[in-house]
Formats: C-alpha cells, sequence, structure tokens
C-alpha cells in the first residue's frame, strides 16, 4: 500500500475515533420532582417509605418529597388544585371529586381492602350509647368517612343517628375519642394497636371482614399523567420494587415502619406490618372489586364506567416489558 494513503488512513481513522469519543453521551433522564401528599400516618405508605429508604427513588431519578394531608378528601382537592403530583388516597374521593369537575385517576393501589376497625370510648359499651353523638372522621368524603357507613350498617344505625366530625388524620381521631369530644372513629394500623392499648372498644372489626375495596390508592390528575409519563412510569417502578422490598425483607420494613409511625412498642410494629402484608398487593393493582363495594355506596345516577376513575396503562405497560418478572427474580416474591 502506498504510504501516503496508508498515513491518510490513518489520520482517518483517528479522526473517526475522535468523532466519536466527542459524541454526547446519551442523556440520563431528567430528575423529576414529585410532590407526594399522604392521607396520614399510617401502614398504607410503607411501599413508598421503603422506595425512598431503599434509594429506589434516587435510582429512578425522582426526587419525592411527602406531605401529610391529615385526611385523603383535602389532599385530593389539593391535587385537583395543581398543589399536589401524587395523591395517597382512596378511590371515594376520585368518584367524589370527578363528579364535582374534577379530573383525576387513580393509577395504582397500596391496598385494595378495608383496613379500619371502628372504636368507641371506653363508656360507651352498645348501639345505643352511640345515637346523638359524634363520629370523627379524617374529612367528609374519604375512605373514612365512608366505611363510617358500613360500621353503622353492621350496628343497626345510620348516618342520621350521629354527627360526624371532620378531625383530619388518624392521630387526631384518637385523641379526641379519648378526650371525650367524640363517641366513636375508624382507625387503621398502627393506631387500631394503640387503641386497643389504650382501653377503646372495637365495636366494629372491618378490617377482619377483608371487603374487597380500594382503600389507599395513587392518583393522579389525568393532565399531569398524560404530560408527565415518563416521569410517573419512574415513580411508580420505584414504589413497586419498594413494595418487593418490604414484603422480602422484614426486619428493615419494620424499622422503617417504626420510624415513619414514631411508634416505638415493637409489639405494635409487628402488628403493623403483618396488616401490611395482609393488604398490599404486590404488583400494587387495583382490583374491580373493590372499586365495584366503593361505587355501590353512591347514587345510581353515578357513572359505573371504570375508566372515568381508573387508568392502569402505565401498570399494563410495565407488566409488558418484564418488569415484574425482574423483581419476581430479584426478590423471589409472586
Amino acid at each position: 500500500m502506498n504510504i501516503r494513503i496508508t498515513t491518510r488512513l490513518t489520520f482517518a481513522g483517528i479522526g473517526l475515533l475522535a468523532a466519536v469519543l466527542a459524541q454526547p453521551a446519551p442523556a440520563a433522564a431528567q430528575v423529576a420532582e414529585v410532590k407526594v401528599g399522604t392521607s396520614g400516618t399510617a401502614n398504607t405508605v410503607l411501599a413508598l417509605w421503603m422506595a425512598e429508604a431503599g434509594g429506589f427513588y434516587a435510582a429512578q431519578n425522582v426526587k419525592v418529597s411527602f406531605h401529610n394531608m391529615s385526611g385523603g378528601s383535602r389532599g385530593a382537592e389539593e391535587l385537583q388544585a395543581g398543589r399536589l403530583d401524587v395523591m395517597h388516597v382512596g378511590l371515594s374521593s376520585v368518584i367524589k371529586l370527578n363528579q364535582e369537575g374534577g379530573d383525576l385517576r387513580t393509577i395504582a393501589s397500596l391496598a385494595n381492602v378495608i383496613r379500619f376497625v371502628f372504636f368507641a370510648s371506653p363508656a360507651v359499651k352498645t348501639a345505643a350509647e352511640l345515637k346523638g353523638g359524634a363520629v370523627a372522621v379524617s374529612t367528609f368524603g374519604s375512605e373514612s368517612d365512608a366505611t363510617v357507613t358500613l360500621a353503622l350498617q353492621r350496628l343497626g344505625l345510620t348516618r342520621t343517628d350521629v354527627t360526624l366530625k371532620e378531625y383530619g388524620d388518624s392521630l387526631k381521631r384518637l385523641a379526641a375519642v379519648k378526650a371525650g369530644e367524640v363517641k366513636a372513629t375508624t382507625l387503621n394500623e398502627p393506631f387500631a394497636s394503640a387503641a386497643r392499648e389504650q382501653g377503646l372498644n372495637p365495636m366494629v372489626d372491618l378490617a377482619a371482614e377483608r371487603i374487597p375495596w380500594l382503600f389507599s390508592t395513587l392518583v393522579v390528575k389525568r393532565a399531569y399523567l398524560q404530560a408527565n409519563r415518563d416521569a410517573l412510569t419512574r415513580f411508580l417502578k420505584a414504589t413497586i420494587e419498594g413494595n418487593y422490598l418490604a414484603l422480602a425483607d422484614p426486619k428493615r420494613a419494620k424499622e422503617v415502619l417504626a420510624k415513619e409511625t414514631r411508634v416505638a412498642d415493637p409489639k405494635i410494629v409487628e402488628i403493623s406490618y403483618n396488616d401490611f402484608t395482609q393488604m398490599t398487593p404486590l404488583t400494587i393493582e387495583p382490583t374491580r372489586a373493590g372499586a365495584d363495594n366503593i361505587l355501590a355506596q353512591f347514587p345510581a345516577g353515578v357513572s359505573r364506567n371504570i375508566d372515568d376513575y381508573i387508568d392502569l396503562g402505565i401498570l399494563d405497560a410495565l407488566k409488558k416489558e418484564g418488569f415484574f418478572a425482574t423483581l419476581e427474580q430479584k426478590y423471589g416474591k409472586r
């Protein structure tokens, strides 16, 4: 080969290599800041807490900030107003707000059964003694409000037999019953165990009935879902892995649960964790039966079209790409 040609080809190769090296690396996903509202401090939030503790949000380039809204329906209103990106709330609030002109969608579920126990003050022994008294809910339209109707029915009462009052999250409702400000309320873990320890009277155990119910879901505005599908996909990937980790590593999960709920009693933490394992769907997928039971509480004129309230597009896409199969191999959970 001619020395000039060889030299020319050599320089051409060096130039090509330099050009390749000079190409910018594929851009990493832009950090997505996601404001997440929680309806209160409860074990239904554990998958989210575990995703944060496990570094899964950071690994997905998602920066999450948590905001305790002290009530599901209040948080759903903040979501509809655009002050939150995701809300941890039951389907009842979604249906209520959408009937009032909202456009919310449930994209995942962290609990598909009712987890409330209806507690009365120690002085209240019978249903008759509840009549005319006040009953605390977190906010009107929330799951604590909707499920009070079921608890009262079990006691042969209706909502008109009591006065419902908004009191915020479980801790505040528990305090209100202990102080005698109200006669009863619904509580889930870890506060249900705390109520038993403190002598409150568990009149109706709805949790034991395992009633299908979209009790604790992840909700977004439809417009936000359409505009931020990639960020929400990464957010859900991290949350789902947090759920898998919580079920695969009980010791770590109980440590996170104790820290986030500020419950020091290991017995209550143990009960709360066991309750979590009974209610959480591994793949955080809502059930149709849970949606139907909630819709049955609304007047006949309310839309029964599930697509008006639930969008499983992201979860369906994750199934198709094999995301859940990968997690099953990693954590040994099915």
